[in-house]
């Protein structure tokens, strides 16, 4: 059992509300069950520090956005998620699983890189075509991070705020100080294209510029994530603002035989040869086309049967997803 003076702290910081005490000397219990070869009730100890955490960080942030007259608007601009996704469940290269273990590790390690001045990867621009892994890779920091998601849509900010866009991007900027969090400005195409395009209205232009100076003088720890389909429509200005710039192509051969290896080998008989077979007639699909194609076929397999749901059946279902030009 765990010491008296050990129960003593955890004990007091409940009582003064320090979870970060509270937290430390949880795990130092766990790891003092661990040394005594108790370790299933260490595993479950930090289990049970971790889910703690969790449900803690998701309540607070939510309770504790301000809500003054100024700033009442947040949770219409912010879309606030807790997603599950682990890096295990994407299929990347090799360059795209480096580089998104490279930000996780700088990440995990922001105090120390502080402590020596600098500063750990944290401004990222995506692009790629839709159901690439943009949006997914958001989630993953999310999770691995154990901090929030934060979903801005910037289309819905224009159209909604239109005359106040900036005063509520710099809104959205103060938040980061405030809350450590992945804040993912998804479709950014739709502020982010030249500022020399000849249709682009005023409003935009001036929130493109918003949105440059903000990112330039941004030094919360938060991670900032900025996705496109349309990196050809993008101001040439905003590259540079940015730590990396990823680049999602659409999954190779050996990408889709991973992830039908993954999802449909046990329904499969002579497995291996059949899934060649449909990685080769799948090439030019997206993950999310990849994911439905697995969906659609667990689905007729539950509905119909094993006998309906054959080789002639799935391939249907791939070039149904196919576009028709």
């Amino acid at each position: 059992m765990a010491a008296a003076e050990q129960i003593k702290s955890l004990i007091k910081s409940f009582s003064d509300g320090d979870d970060s005490r509270f937290y430390a000397t949880a795990m130092q219990i766990a790891a003092a069950e661990a040394r005594k070869g108790r370790q299933e009730l260490a595993e479950e100890l930090k289990k049970l520090i971790k889910d703690s955490k969790k449900s803690k960080l998701d309540v607070g942030s939510l309770k504790n956005l301000p809500v003054n007259a100024a700033q009442k608007e947040l949770n219409d601009l912010l879309e606030f998620t807790r997603p599950n996704d682990k890096l295990k469940d994407m299929v990347l290269n090799d360059k795209l699983k480096k580089i998104i273990i490279r930000i996780l590790d700088e990440q995990k390690q922001i105090e120390k890189l502080r402590q020596h001045n600098l500063f750990p990867r944290k401004k990222l621009l995506l692009t790629g075509p839709p159901g690439c892994g943009k949006t997914m890779t958001a989630k993953v920091l999310s999770n691995e991070l154990g901090i929030p998601l934060f979903v801005i849509r910037l289309d819905g900010l224009i159209s909604r705020y239109m005359g106040e866009s900036i005063a509520k991007l710099r809104l959205v900027f103060d938040t980061m100080k405030e809350f450590r969090a992945v804040y993912l400005f998804d479709e950014f195409d739709s502020i982010g294209t030249t500022r020399n395009h000849g249709n682009d209205v005023g409003e935009i232009k001036r929130v493109l510029n918003s949105f440059l100076l903000q990112i330039e003088k941004d030094e919360s720890n938060s991670l900032i994530i900025a996705a496109t389909n349309m990196p050809e429509n993008l101001d040439e200005a905003l590259f540079r603002r940015f730590d990396d710039i990823i680049n999602y192509p659409l999954p190779t051969e050996k990408q889709i035989y991973q992830f039908y290896k993954r999802e449909l080998s046990e329904k499969l008989s002579d497995s291996d040869n059949i899934l060649l077979n449909l990685s080769k007639k799948s090439i030019g699909l997206n993950f999310s086309d990849l994911k439905r194609v697995c969906e659609d076929f667990l689905k007729n397999i539950l509905i119909y049967g094993e006998e309906k749901s054959n080789l002639e059946f799935i391939t249907e279902i791939i070039n149904s997803r196919k576009k028709p030009f």
